[in-house]
């Protein structure tokens, strides 16, 4: 082999470099042209000590348990790789470098806490500098700053910021995760006297929640650890760590709310030194994250500033995004300015944020509020708001007594920086379109977890993931974030087995059982996410652990509802029947269920939109989803016996797939006609039952047909929501309806995902119609989960799917589903094994599809006639046939 593996990771997170802790797994793509699988030996070194080299097993590269003892705190570790087959070795891979962080068990600094001499409570607290000097040595030959917060930190040396991380030290449930960040500050360090600054604010630990901002519930009390490791030349060290001696002050920033906003006075200085508090909080161990950081990924300045009125400018960033703005040139001292975040305008031409406003029935609405305000001392101060963060397009600035210079304005992107893996184009602009707001709407809500939306609530529901999970593995690797964002539903599980709807759950639901949200928790489709998610994972990476660390809150889950569909039933079946019926112990039906959520809403008479959750929300409350609950607990009973066979434990298996067959076998007798109607006949019904496989095959076609049937009767529209739409065109693709799914695909009026390209959208809305045909916008406008569509164009239109059965994209099938209108697509998927490249052209009846298959991998291409190009190997193939068979 000429050719020397690459792409080598661990699996852990880090910013500046890769941190792990003591035993990372080891990964890496094989040689371009190993055609088969083969063996590899790996070597490393420690602080520059070879160890011993290693073989694995045939054919392993993936998530490699780490061959040699167990590593230290701090230790430097370089490790390659070379394949070896009969004829000989390959060339060695690069070094790949990581670092292990400082391990719990090795802390010795000590919990420090600000000492706050008011509390003016929730989104209104300042943000405080604790502070320490030390005297350095010359010849620094390294130095590393491990620190982590109940709370969210800065951390400085010198006045130089440490990393490029943002927002640290992460979102998690607090209360049993916590994870710290390292960072080379060799740089910063100078001889003599320095000095070591912690900035510390609210964040999710003690800031505000959700739509109502309701404080955390994680802790009262703030506290940061951190220890700087000074290494010299002479192999002398020495270590800076938070203890009582350290000082806190208030900061320049007066108001510090992850939420509402920031605001900062440069004419302040830190006020009097004050003792900081020790050990005054309860902190988890603390870990390192297998997620890679928040960070600025993108600047973009504003596509136009328009001035209004006196003092008062709309900035257009041209892109509903995370983050925030960086501005320049503030002003003479004293200047002050307030900044409005936003993602509408109104015809007026001002920013609007009335439709992200909180609701709760027979309450006033919760106004939303994303402001930062900065006051100019004069010195050319640049304000960049880094302990808050907003979701936007447009910003409202007003200033008085001094002009705004557009050019000082900056958009900063802020999200977890995911390494992209997948592309997609098309001759279709339109399609490329929505391609590419579905792609900014999970990118916006990927920040540490995965949010809703950016704006209103931020919380990681776990519907949205559940639904989007297998769209975002086509996108970008998130693995290592899903895996972080997992432990957190863990963390967050109730007593009895329920997930909370979303972790981490600042509201710690857990421990508030008699609240009513308590109630509302353990939905299906939403507690479901515990299940599906691992597994979609497993598939994409290959990653077994990721189905181990969460078997046992799967099995929690399910056990809970299948309990709770023995014991629970809904009041409707209680009238039919006060005995339930037998196979009514496997219909979930008794227990809350959000049901198909946000399906389009029906209009009044006078075109005003009906909301049944506002207008009767006991109704809606009461209402009979066990369809939907059944349904959900097919699929992950079904999905857990997969994970079980996977996992080794056979009797597991066996006794999960009885069960789902009796699930299944009672959903058919309760919701399904001997004709294949659903007993609800609606849209999402069919869509559920034909892509859960639900519907007997001899009745399949009668279930498409009423699909199609319900298509027409609403004008080619939807009328799908939640759960049910990201399947709703591969189940008409899938059953002989390509026609239809394209129809939907390409409808311009509402509901459809055109509607919003034509109304201006850079991201994908919560409401169907989130700008109205009177320019008035409707809830959030960035909201991903409408965006799972875009599986579609990757699995469909381009026809790039992993094949049934294999793991890792070992083998995949390109199985194109053109639409007349369309000439070519091409796209790209990075798999475990190598770059996989397809691209198909059309010339008139003629389709030719060129395909990169890489190495390990085999791939089989079926063609629109019918014909198959079967088992490619490893290489680069193009082929051509017609469109269609002879007649």
């Amino acid at each position: 082999m000429h050719h020397a593996p690459y792409d080598l990771s661990i699996d852990s997170g880090g910013d500046q470099f890769p941190v792990s802790g003591p035993t990372p797994r080891l990964s890496w793509k094989p040689p371009t042209e190993a055609a088969r699988p083969v063996r590899y030996e790996l070597e490393c070194t420690v602080d520059g000590e070879r160890r011993p080299a290693v073989t694995t097993d045939v054919g392993r590269h993936r998530f490699v348990p780490w061959p040699w003892s167990a590593l230290d705190s701090g230790r430097r570790v370089a490790w390659r790789v070379r394949a070896r087959d009969a004829e000989g070795p390959s060339p060695w891979s690069p070094w790949h470098a990581f670092e292990v962080g400082l391990l719990d068990r090795d802390w010795r600094a000590r919990w420090i806490s600000p000492a706050e001499p008011a509390d003016p409570g929730y989104g209104r607290r300042p943000a405080d500098v604790l502070s320490a000097r030390f005297t350095a040595r010359a010849a620094v030959r390294s130095a590393r700053l491990y620190a982590t917060a109940l709370g969210l930190y800065e951390a400085y040396v010198n006045g130089e910021r440490a990393g490029t991380a943002q927002l640290s030290p992460g979102s998690t449930s607090y209360d049993r995760t916590l994870h710290a960040q390292a960072s080379n500050v060799t740089d910063a360090l100078r001889p003599g006297g320095n000095r070591i600054e912690l900035v510390l604010s609210d964040g999710w630990y003690r800031g505000q929640v959700g739509a109502f901002r309701q404080p955390a519930g994680w802790g009262t009390v703030l506290g940061t650890r951190a220890e700087l490791h000074i290494a010299y030349e002479d192999g002398s060290r020495q270590v800076v760590r938070t203890d009582e001696t350290w000082t806190s002050a208030t900061s320049a920033i007066t108001r510090a709310d992850l939420m509402d906003g920031q605001t900062t006075d440069y004419r302040l200085r830190p006020d009097a030194q004050r003792p900081v508090l020790v050990d005054q909080v309860e902190a988890p161990a603390i870990d390192w994250s297998p997620a890679p950081p928040v960070r600025v990924v993108q600047s973009r300045p504003a596509q136009s500033v328009e001035q209004i009125k006196d003092g008062l400018w709309i900035a257009d960033f041209g892109q509903n995004a995370s983050g925030w703005i960086t501005l320049g040139h503030l002003g003479p001292t004293g200047t002050r300015t307030v900044i409005d975040y936003g993602e509408h305008v109104g015809p007026d031409g001002d920013l609007t944020t009335s439709h992200l406003d909180g609701f709760r029935p027979n309450e006033a609405p919760v106004p939303f509020v994303q402001r930062d305000e900065v006051v100019s001392a004069g010195r050319g101060e640049t304000f960049e708001p880094r302990h808050t963060v907003h979701g936007f397009r447009y910003a409202r600035i007003r200033r008085e007594g001094a002009p705004l210079d557009p050019a000082s304005l900056t958009m900063r992107v802020v999200h977890t920086d995911l390494r992209r893996t997948g592309t997609f184009a098309c001759s279709d602009d339109d399609l490329n379109g929505l391609h590419e707001i579905a792609d900014w709407s999970f990118r916006g809500n990927a920040v540490d977890v995965p949010t809703d939306c950016p704006t209103r609530e931020r919380l990681a529901w776990t519907g949205d993931y559940q639904i989007f999970a297998p769209t975002a593995t086509r996108l970008y690797d998130v693995l290592g974030f899903s895996r972080k964002w997992l432990r957190s539903v863990r963390d967050d599980q109730l007593p009895d087995g329920r997930i909370a709807n979303f972790s981490p759950d600042g509201r710690r639901i857990k421990h508030h059982l008699d609240d009513q949200f308590a109630m509302m928790t353990g939905s299906a489709g939403w507690g479901d996410a515990i299940v599906a998610v691992p597994w979609e994972l497993y598939e994409t990476y290959g990653d077994e652990e990721v189905l181990a660390e969460n078997w046992e809150a799967m099995v929690r889950w399910v056990e809970w509802a299948l309990q709770t569909a023995r014991t629970a039933r809904h009041r409707s079946r209680v009238e039919r029947s006060a005995e339930p019926l037998p196979h009514e112990q496997y219909l979930w039906d008794g227990s809350f269920h959000w049901g198909e959520w946000t399906e389009p809403r029906a209009k009044a008479a006078d075109g005003t939109r009906i909301d049944p959750v506002r207008t009767d929300p006991l109704a809606w409350f009461m209402a009979d989803k066990g369809e939907v609950g059944t349904a959900f607990l097919y699929r992950s009973t079904t999905t857990l016996a997969r994970v079980a066979a996977v996992l080794g434990r056979a009797e597991e298996a066996a006794r999960y797939t009885v069960t789902a067959e009796r699930v299944r076998d009672a959903w058919r007798t309760e919701f399904l006609t001997p004709e294949g109607r659903t007993t609800g006949d609606t849209q999402a019904g069919y869509v559920r039952a034909l892509s859960l496989g639900l519907v007997p095959g001899e009745l399949r076609a009668a279930a498409a047909a009423r699909l199609v049937e319900l298509v027409r009767a609403a004008g080619t529209h939807l009328t799908t929501g939640f759960l049910a739409t990201g399947d709703l065109l591969p189940v008409l693709a899938d059953t002989g309806h390509t026609d239809i799914a394209y129809a939907l695909l390409h409808q311009r009026t509402a509901p459809s995902w055109l509607y919003m390209l034509d109304r201006g959208a850079t991201t994908v809305w919560e409401d169907w119609e989130g700008i109205d045909e009177h320019g008035d916008a409707h809830e959030s406008l960035n909201h991903y989960s409408k965006g799972a569509v875009i599986r579609f164009l990757h699995t469909h239109t381009l026809g790039l799917r992993q094949a049934p059965g294999s793991v890792a994209w070992e083998s995949f099938e390109v199985v194109p589903v053109p639409h007349p209108s369309l000439t070519w697509a091409r796209g790209t998927h990075e798999s475990p094994q190598g770059t996989i490249a397809v691209e198909w052209r059309r010339t008139g009846d003629e389709l030719t599809v060129t395909v990169d298959v890489p190495p390990a991998t085999s791939a089989r291409i079926v063609f629109p006639d019918g014909s198959t190009a079967e088992s490619l190997p490893a290489g680069t193939f193009t082929i051509t046939r017609r469109m269609r068979q002879e007649s």
